[in-house]
């Protein structure tokens, strides 16, 4: 292996979720993801997971999801933003939580 490679062990128990919606929170020493799957034709939305990180973290979370969705669409194509029906935004911005 080299210095940035590590060796990840995935538990026989921890299942893959799905999510189409997030939450985001933050306050001055971490970052917060909240991943929902909304329900279609309902006004409700679960919780799958939930992920504090660093705000050192969170900047490398976005630089490198850039990087990715570059290769991504250098292989497949442009992603399109969905368009969402009445204006509803799929993440949503919370600010100064306690």
């Amino acid at each position: 292996m080299t210095g940035q490679e590590i060796s990840v062990n995935i538990p026989p128990t921890l299942d893959p979720v799905y999510s189409n919606m997030i939450q985001i929170a933050y306050k001055d020493d971490e970052f917060t993801f909240m991943f929902l799957h909304q329900l279609p034709q309902v006004n409700q939305a679960r919780a799958k997971a939930i992920v504090s990180i660093t705000p050192s973290h969170a900047k490398n979370l976005l630089l490198v999801l850039t990087k990715t969705i570059a290769d991504y669409e250098a292989k497949f194509g442009t992603i399109s933003a969905a368009k969402e029906p009445h204006g509803t935004e799929k993440v949503t911005t919370l600010s100064g939580y306690s």
